[in-house]
């Protein structure tokens, strides 16, 4: 038990770490940030209903699993949760910001300067 505990712990801490978008090493003015931003999720956001609900040209197949099983399954894309829009929105989203030229980082405690937007 205690050995599932520590990578449990470390995660739920690591998951609390406020990041912050900054381009060439400095945060950007907020505006430039914000319409970035913006300009981003609105494709991630078409890009992904499209994909989910706008192009699916087959229906559920019926496959086999490794022991033989056959289960019925839709044909989503190569990555984890591809068929599901929202999870499909924030990758297309993260994308398009390292892109643009964002990197995303862990605010360090202290520095006002880079405080996460409200």
């Amino acid at each position: 038990m205690r050995t599932l505990l520590l990578p449990v712990a470390v995660l739920a801490l690591t998951a609390c770490t406020p990041m912050q978008w900054m381009r060439d090493g400095a945060v950007p003015a907020p505006e430039a940030l914000e319409q970035d931003a913006s300009t981003c999720r609105q494709h991630a956001w078409r890009e992904a209903q499209y994909r989910a609900w706008a192009y699916r040209p087959f229906g559920p197949f019926t496959m086999r699993d490794a022991g033989g099983r056959r289960f019925i399954g839709w044909p989503y894309g190569p990555y984890p949760f591809g068929g599901d829009p929202f999870f499909e929105e924030a990758r297309l989203t993260d994308f398009c910001m390292r892109a643009k030229g964002y990197e995303l980082v862990p605010v360090e405690k202290g520095d006002p300067a880079k405080k996460p937007p409200a």
